[in-house]
């Protein structure tokens, strides 16, 4: 398994579903809706959340202002559900239009000590001369050293750690919340949340400790002994090698992750839990 070496400049380059908002009411619209600062935000990139009303993660994005447009980039989510509840919300009286879905390709330095929020991307388009050079790049990280790489660096994934059932602050996403702009869809419990301490779970990474791995199991959860005496989390993701399973996310319970316990599951025997480099839970 290769690692991103020191001191190599290496880049996360990937092709994501992205649709443009313009109209003069474009950023108070996007305000509302996202957990970003959209307001202020002036020819940067930010990252951003769109919430449920009740504060579970729905989708993680990009916005790229432009000076007559805001490009909104799907990191993680479902296109046609995102540009759905957008349409579905605009009054016949707001100054705001939706493009159609296009293709962009985003590209950014990456490394394995440092947070991938750190780094502004780049965004291009196929006929652009960069898109040639990154694509060809040496240097690009590969499928399977970029699955990697998500995982340590704690990148939810649709569909797993954004299930239905996961607010951002248990995946660590709390840097990616304005707690002091107005409101926007899932506030209220956003900051309930945060002003009692009350996360119940928080996103780890996990590395199968044993070689004797049991692949028949279907069962996810993760046992605080291997007596399974009680069940403290469960996976979410899974990282596979050359028909390996080592590696993964998982969503544990917090009254258990400052206790010198070891972790059991049904499929991989003894596992050790990290904090990502990604998340805010360093």
């Amino acid at each position: 398994m290769s690692k991103i070496k020191e001191n190599k400049e290496q880049f996360w380059l990937e092709k994501f579903n992205c649709f443009s908002i313009t109209g003069k009411d474009s950023k108070r619209f996007l305000n509302g809706i996202t957990t970003g600062n959209i307001i202020d935000l002036n020819n940067k990139v930010l990252k951003s959340c769109w919430l449920s009303p009740n504060g579970i993660l729905k989708s993680l994005l990009e916005i790229n202002c432009l000076e007559n447009k805001l490009e909104v980039i799907i990191l993680v989510g479902n296109t046609s559900e995102i540009r759905k509840y957008f349409n579905d919300i605009i009054f016949p009286s707001d100054n705001v239009f939706l493009s159609d879905t296009f293709s962009i390709n985003r590209i950014q330095k990456v490394d394995d000590m440092n947070s991938w929020r750190i780094t502004q991307p780049i965004f291009f388009k196929n006929e652009d001369k960069k898109y040639d050079f990154y694509n060809n790049n040496p240097n690009s990280l590969n499928t399977n050293d970029l699955k990697l790489w998500k995982i340590n660096q704690a990148i939810p994934s649709l569909d797993s750690e954004i299930n239905g059932k996961n607010n951002p602050l248990e995946l660590g996403l709390t840097d990616l919340i304005d707690f002091n702009k107005g409101c926007y869809l899932g506030q209220e419990t956003m900051s309930k949340i945060r002003n009692v301490s009350s996360l119940k779970q928080e996103i780890r990474v996990w590395t199968a400790k044993d070689k004797d791995l049991n692949l028949e199991s279907e069962n996810k959860s993760i046992y605080n002994n291997e007596n399974k005496e009680k069940s403290v989390g469960y996976i979410t993701s899974i990282y596979k090698l050359d028909s390996r399973i080592i590696k993964g996310l998982a969503m544990i319970k917090r009254r258990y992750l400052d206790k010198e316990n070891s972790f059991f599951t049904d499929n991989f025997g003894q596992i050790l839990i990290n904090k990502s480099v990604g998340s805010t839970f360093l």
